[in-house]
């Protein structure tokens, strides 16, 4: 099976996952019928759209620590099932009161309420059950395929619901939802207890929710990623209404437009679900770089003058926004202790989902007052300043550097500040350089250097001593380490050319340098190009092999071959 499927060979996790595509397209019924009902109800009010979104997740923001703490005491599964029956029941009664015609808006406001707090509990139980379904090495995968499933229902689910609206009304399309969720409840129930990597229960005692704040206030990586998910989450991620608002308010368009571009979205949303599937381990880096980007599109997205432009930028931005979403999402289940897990991932929903209600309001009242292009440009621009701001108080206080890099391709360097140095001046001679950067490699030879996948509070130093064979005499610098920002020379044949420094400080002949392969603790061999300056980046490059830096190493050697023939 592919890679990319690889969590599919679980068969506990095929029911759940066949189970949630069906609820999954039922969910997508009901919001775009609720929406349009509530549009019907109030003759388009922006503001009461933003109320009723607000309401269906006040609770993520009110009691989802305390679904944290059910996850983490109570059987999962069990949890799953109550929740699920709970959210068909709600469905079911806002399907009568619509049917019936005697559906007000506060029945809306109130059913929404009370199916958000369902979906509170459910959430992190949700979450955190997909890791005993799969076990640790295909959580990552398993989450992009959650991701991939919940957004193919989102190109099935408005579109169906948009045709089924015109056809049949809102009623019906609420009812065919309470219906699906029968489909997850009999999942679970068929599911193989033994083949599950359950952990045990945690024990009740006080102060559990506060352990929990404790904990993810102690971990900057986290809290990174939950200051970026709260700024995309409150105020960029409100498609359901300002899709909505541009629908009817900008392009004039009816329920069946409507629901083409949530499914439009979807398409790169799935995409994007996909490509983390594939890519495996998150990093915080693709966190913060998606964030940025969904940001710039959003902005992007409320300036497009006609329906059909808009729409095609549509795809890119859901793209932006699910690469975000499953790096985070995985990040947060992945980089945490068993037995908090559930904890940890109700606060992840309570500050993405639960947000919510604290922008929708007031990105609902920018589109009433300033216009519906607004509430996607707003969106965009504190999303985007947001993520920056935040991120680079983070890194500062952590004393990190972030540089970013287009070419050999485009990545991220997080540097130590201690370690962070300046390139050097163009003016400078080439020997100064040589001699500057092997004094650093000197001293990082010595110094203790933090790598990603190093566990905490070990000391590298001694580690690094081994890898590295004694230099082949004192001051001698191989071209190849020389990093990005260096010149290094090489002779006419390609090979590198080491400057070797005298006790004096003036350099002495120029030599080819031999090659340095180090190696590691195992007795591999690695690169001869990992050196402090490339270690920290996900897969460096050395960059003296490329065609560029040859073909200018040439030419300098022949204009040094040339020169003094022509003075002579």
């Amino acid at each position: 099976m592919s890679t990319m499927f690889r969590s599919l060979r679980n068969r506990n996790y095929r029911l759940f996952a066949a189970g949630s595509a069906v609820s999954n397209i039922g969910t997508w019924l009901q919001r775009v019928a609720q929406d349009w009902l509530i549009l019907q109800l109030t003759a388009g009010s922006g503001i009461a759209l933003g109320i009723t979104t607000g309401l269906q997740f006040l609770p993520f923001l009110l009691i989802a620590p305390f679904g944290g703490v059910i996850a983490d005491r109570f059987s999962k599964r069990r949890v799953l099932q109550c929740t699920q029956v709970s959210m068909g029941i709600t469905a079911a009664a806002l399907a009568v009161l619509d049917l019936t015609g005697v559906v007000q808006v506060w029945h809306v406001y109130l059913l929404a309420f009370l199916f958000g707090m369902a979906s509170a509990i459910d959430n992190p139980a949700r979450q955190s059950f997909v890791v005993e379904m799969v076990g640790r090495d295909d959580l990552p995968n398993a989450v992009g395929l959650n991701s991939a499933s919940f957004n193919g229902a989102r190109v099935i689910g408005p579109a169906v619901a948009g045709f089924l609206i015109v056809f049949v009304g809102t009623g019906w399309v609420i009812l065919i939802n309470a219906v699906t969720y029968a489909a997850t409840i009999w999942a679970i129930a068929k599911m193989r207890p033994s083949e599950l990597h359950t952990t045990e229960p945690v024990p009740r005692k006080p102060g559990m929710v506060r352990d929990g704040l404790r904990y993810v206030r102690g971990r900057p990586d986290l809290m990174l990623v939950l200051w970026v998910v709260f700024f995309v989450g409150c105020f960029g991620l409100n498609f359901q209404m300002t899709s909505a608002l541009m629908a009817t308010q900008v392009f004039g368009k009816g329920a069946g437009e409507f629901g083409m571009l949530s499914s439009i979205m979807a398409v790169g949303a799935v995409v994007g679900a996909l490509g983390a599937a594939r890519r495996g381990v998150p990093r915080l880096r693709t966190v913060v770089g998606a964030a940025v980007i969904f940001g710039i599109l959003e902005i992007f997205v409320g300036l497009m003058p006609t329906y059909s432009s808009y729409a095609a930028m549509l795809p890119l931005l859901g793209f932006a926004q699910l690469t975000m979403i499953t790096a985070a999402n995985a990040m947060m289940q992945l980089t945490v202790v068993p037995d908090m897990r559930g904890r940890v991932i109700s606060l992840y929903s309570m500050v993405f989902i639960g947000s919510t209600p604290l922008g929708s309001p007031i990105i609902g009242w920018i589109g009433q007052v300033f216009g519906a292009r607004w509430t996607l440009i707003g969106g965009g621009l504190v999303s985007l300043i947001g993520t920056i701001v935040v991120g680079s108080i983070l890194l500062r206080r952590q004393g990190l550097v972030l540089r970013a890099h287009l070419r050999p391709r485009p990545h991220m360097h997080v540097w130590s500040a201690k370690d962070f140095v300046e390139p050097a001046p163009s003016r400078a001679t080439e020997a100064d350089v040589v001699l500057e950067l092997e004094s650093e490699a000197a001293t990082a030879e010595v110094a203790e250097v933090p790598r990603p996948d190093s566990p905490p509070g070990v000391d590298l130093s001694e580690l690094e001593s081994e890898r590295r064979p004694a230099r082949a005499g004192a001051g001698t610098t191989d071209a190849r380490s020389l990093g990005p920002d260096s010149d290094g020379e090489l002779d006419p044949a390609g090979e590198p050319v080491a400057v070797t420094s005298r006790a004096d400080g003036a350099p002495s002949e120029v030599g080819v340098a031999p090659k340095r392969d180090a190696v590691s603790a195992a007795g591999e061999k690695v690169s001869s190009w990992n050196s402090p300056a490339t270690a920290r980046c996900a897969r460096p490059t050395p960059h003296d092999t490329l065609a560029w830096r040859r073909r200018a190493a040439t030419r300098r050697s022949r204009r040094t071959e040339a020169g003094p023939s022509k003075t002579s």
